[in-house]
């Protein structure tokens, strides 16, 4: 049952990212030769208009077909005979949905358990916040260049810089202090900074809005942080996870969750709705060739100049970044499949 909600967390995720390319292609009087859920043979299909719908066999991936990769398809209705705006627009419009999408999963979220100040309940003796002279009920707002919204941009801060010395902004009685502190290991090794999290708030609409805004802000640079730890070689390629992994970590959260209940199990589904959409629109926004971050890469120079980058040479760049996504592809999958067993 896990697999299977995982399936349908994924292919939703997918669907609604595919969804912005259609609405905005639609919107735009764009021609869409085929708007899918899936990969590989189709097991059922209509067509409705100008469009066929269909539903294919492999239940990870989607795609809009526009035509955009033709570049002599300039005819009435097509992508190419569409402004650079407008074209700017449909590409970026699956990105955005998906941060859409993961904003509405934080707010019921938090809607339903309320949001994480972050407000310090206690401080450990002996520890850097103590000796800074920090109190309960202080509230963080800046470590180091990054301000503080919720309490896990603490924790996570700390997780990606463990053992620095950080300077901390936080309020007190509507002033502001400024403190540096200096973490210290506890007995597992564990660089502390000494200050403990207070519970959870309850939302109203408003809060609900505002810190489902902040809990897809620190999704986003959380996926962020991750990508430079990767390029800078502080985590390694085996540390990557596909669909199969992806599957499989939602499959052992759900068993970890059923015996709760219900509600628990939708939760954190729902968490992992926005942990998953943030990454995708993230991902897909990098600037690189076949994604649609390098489709909007090549947009923007065309909106500079005001004349579009020679088709050849754009397309010959995209394939050969599908070439290469295709062999990450293929490399993530096998160690997901590795780790399994």
């Amino acid at each position: 049952m896990g697999i299977v909600i995982a399936i349908i967390v994924f292919s939703l995720i997918v669907f609604i990212h595919e969804l912005g390319h259609f609405l905005l292609a639609k919107a735009n009087k764009i021609r869409v030769d085929e708007f899918s859920i899936g990969m590989g043979p189709r097991l059922f299909s209509f067509v409705k208009g100008e469009t066929r719908y269909s539903l294919k066999l492999l239940p990870l991936g989607g795609s809009c077909m526009m035509g955009e990769d033709d570049v002599n398809d300039v005819g009435e209705g097509s992508f190419n005979s569409k402004s650079v705006w407008a074209r700017i627009s449909v590409i970026a419009a699956g990105p955005i949905f998906n941060f859409i999408l993961a904003l509405l999963c934080a707010v019921i979220i938090i809607g339903y358990a309320g949001y994480d100040e972050p407000v310090i309940s206690g401080v450990i003796e002996g520890f850097a916040a103590e000796e800074a002279g920090m109190q309960e009920g202080d509230r963080i707002v800046k470590m180091g260049d990054k301000k503080i919204h919720i309490w896990r941009e603490i924790t996570y801060y700390n997780m990606f810089h463990q053992g620095e010395e950080v300077d901390v902004v936080y309020e007190r009685g509507g002033e502001e202090h400024q403190v540096t502190l200096d973490p210290k290991q506890d007995e597992d090794g564990n660089y502390l900074l000494g200050i403990t999290a207070t519970t959870y708030t309850k939302a109203n609409v408003w809060t609900a809005i505002q810190y489902g805004a902040y809990e897809v802000k620190f999704w986003i640079t959380s996926t962020l942080e991750s990508l430079k730890m990767l390029f800078t070689g502080a985590v390694g390629m085996d540390q990557l996870s596909g669909p199969v992994g992806i599957v499989d970590t939602v499959d052992q959260t759900y068993q970890q969750s059923k015996e709760y209940g219900v509600i628990a199990v939708i939760m954190q589904m729902l968490n992992f709705g926005i942990l998953l959409s943030a990454n995708l629109g993230v991902m897909n926004l990098l600037p690189l060739p076949a994604l649609d971050g390098g489709r909007l890469v090549f947009l923007f120079i065309e909106a500079i100049r005001g004349k579009r980058v020679a088709p050849e040479k754009e397309g010959w760049v995209h394939a050969i970044g599908l070439v290469l996504l295709l062999a990450l592809m293929a490399f993530v999958m096998f160690n997901d499949i590795r780790k399994l067993f």
